[in-house]
């Protein structure tokens, strides 16, 4: 019980080959539903809440005395310069670690376009449901890498992203400390307290599903599909019974493409994943010394402090952390910016590491489709 009907006798890992053809036709069905969620209001409404956000800030407690004070200098230049070489550097190792794990079958070219529809779909999915998971394994298989190979390298970078968030969490608050991080938020106090919770609760959760994940891909998969689907037959959980068979048999299939790997499988794509989210990270801190009038910034605690609102940003029902991350920008990076300038720079942020990818995905998601799901689809027929 618990177990896929399709699944091998036996309980072993190795899945069989009615339950895969299954579970991949299953998802070829599901591409209408993932194609048809990227609708027009769909794609509108983060860009609707963080700016309508960002404009109650600026309206609220923006100083047009300090905006027009700002002067654009040949500093100002190097730093942003050093802020756009960052976001550069975040998608390159992205791109480097999705060529990484599909053992170099995808071109730079096309290892460019997977990752900017995946940040496309991320950027309209809240954090908290994936930001994009399954569009990410259709993009996959669309582009040529078989269904099981694209569901293992899914699974094992989303794996990989919650390592980072796993290790430098409290890496970050035991070197910088508490105080630090959270100054800007008084959490002493019983109404702002709620962030400091907020914190540790997302990230125990992150922490506890990503040592679940990785008991599935390197333990035991069979045994945690067993325990989704059992859960997830209790009357008030039943609805989601199908779709836990279906996660189950996901994370034996991965589990399958793992187990043949090496080290020298494993450690590149992890180098690559810090170095995109240090990039990601480090985006902030070009952009507050651009506008800083001094040099000294301490950018440890610049960069930990972003490394606790990522996470509370997960936690956002918003698409892509919209309104949240804007509003939580002012909160613990205020501190470091001239007065009446947080909601400036918090949208000049948004600009560089948001928005460009919903436009991005904007212009290449109706060609991707054009080329990879009508044309394909028509020379099956």
């Amino acid at each position: 019980m618990g177990l896929c009907p399709h699944t091998a006798k036996g309980g072993t890992r190795h899945i069989n080959p009615v339950c895969f053809a299954l579970c991949s036709q299953r998802m070829r069905l599901d591409e209408t539903r993932i194609l048809r969620s990227f609708s027009t209001g769909r794609v509108l409404l983060p860009v609707v809440i963080g700016l309508g956000i960002t404009g109650y800030l600026i309206w609220r407690g923006a100083d047009w005395k300090a905006l027009n004070a700002v002067q654009w200098t040949w500093r100002t230049s190097f730093w942003m310069l050093l802020a756009a070489m960052s976001v550069v550097v975040r998608d390159y190792a992205y791109m480097v670690r999705i060529r990484l794990l599909t053992d170099r079958e995808l071109t730079w070219g096309r290892s460019f376009v997977v990752i900017m529809l995946w940040e496309f779909a991320s950027a309209l999915a809240p954090g908290l449901i994936g930001g994009g998971f399954l569009f990410a394994i259709l993009i996959l298989t669309r582009e040529g890498i078989e269904a099981g190979k694209s569901i293992t390298i899914i699974t094992f970078t989303s794996f990989l992203d919650g390592i980072f968030l796993a290790v430098m969490a409290p890496v970050m608050y035991f070197m910088v400390g508490r105080d630090a991080l959270f100054s800007g938020v008084d959490t002493s106090s019983a109404g702002d307290m709620g962030i400091f919770v907020w914190f540790w609760t997302v990230y125990f959760g992150i922490l506890g599903y990503k040592l679940f994940v990785g008991y599935a891909l390197f333990v035991n998969p069979v045994f945690v599909k067993r325990a989704l689907v059992g859960i997830f037959s209790a009357p008030l959980l039943r609805r989601w019974r199908r779709n836990m068979v279906t996660t189950g048999d996901q994370l034996i299939t991965a589990a399958n493409g793992l187990k043949r790997r090496g080290w020298d499988y494993w450690w590149p794509a992890l180098v690559a994943t810090f170095a995109s989210w240090t990039a990601r990270y480090t985006i902030v801190n070009c952009i507050l010394h651009a506008f800083h009038p001094s040099a000294g910034l301490n950018d440890a605690v610049i960069y930990g402090k972003q490394v606790i609102m990522g996470i509370i940003i997960l936690l956002s029902p918003t698409p892509g952390g919209s309104g949240l991350a804007e509003f939580i920008f002012n909160d613990f990076l205020g501190m470091f910016i001239a007065t009446g300038l947080a909601p400036a720079l918090a949208l000049l942020w948004r600009l560089m590491s948001y928005y460009p990818y919903i436009l991005i995905g904007v212009v290449l998601l109706p060609r991707w489709i054009r080329n990879r799901v009508i044309s394909s689809g028509s020379a099956q027929s």
